[in-house]
């Protein structure tokens, strides 16, 4: 039977090194990548085609949910575990909707990250036990009958620029990292503004956060 072939993608790297430890001690299973960023994850799941994506939803440049996003886009087969710091029925239901399989809490990957990828290789999904709670009882209360987050409004492009500027990147910065001109990324700017009704770069960054498009560590 073939390995396992796991992808990492966290922008801490002493995370990396325990993660790959903890899955390179289960026989066949083999880490056959790591990526710094949500970019670098997606152009690294396009090459090397791993069966599992491991991706840490905080990440520089592009975060967790949109890299799934891009990756699940061209291989809908690949098994994506969300890893984060932070839980909350919002975060959970956006995992869900990107179609990403497993949930895990960073304070509980020591004991669960084996585990979760057990569940993706039998093709079942894994969520850390008081967040399969927490679905459970957001879909008893029907909570997840809300409406989609404005969030949804944005364009696959528009979250990326979203996430750069609220990094604090320029115009012409945006513009390097997504291989655009200045006057097309400063375009995206000004439509993503007047779409969301915001009226400062302050603005933007609290949708950012409000909108787990980048996190507040």
């Amino acid at each position: 039977m073939n390995n396992l072939r796991i992808l990492i993608a966290d922008d801490h790297e002493i995370v990396r090194r325990g993660m790959r430890s903890l899955l390179e001690a289960h026989n066949g299973w083999e880490v056959c990548g790591e990526a710094v960023d949500g970019r670098e994850a997606v152009e690294k799941a396009h090459a090397l085609q791993p069966d599992v994506a491991i991706l840490d939803i905080g990440m520089p440049n592009l975060n967790g949910l949109d890299a799934a996003r891009q990756i699940l886009s061209s291989s809908p087969d690949m098994r994506i575990v969300i890893l984060t710091m932070h839980e909350s029925e919002q975060v959970v239901r956006e995992v869900l909707e990107v179609g990403a399989r497993g949930f895990l809490l960073k304070s509980d990957a020591a004991r669960d990250l084996v585990a979760a990828v057990e569940a993706l290789q039998r093709r079942t999904t894994f969520f850390t036990s008081n967040v399969a709670q927490m679905v459970l009882d957001g879909y008893l209360s029907g909570s997840h009958y809300k409406e989609r987050p404005a969030r949804d409004r944005l364009t696959t492009r528009e979250r990326e620029v979203v996430q750069l500027l609220a990094e604090g990147k320029t115009s012409k910065e945006v513009a390097v990292v997504l291989n655009l001109s200045v006057k097309t990324a400063e375009t995206h700017r000004t439509n993503i503004m007047r779409k969301l009704d915001l009226h400062s770069v302050a603005d933007l960054v609290r949708y950012a956060v409000r909108n787990n498009i980048v996190q507040v560590v």
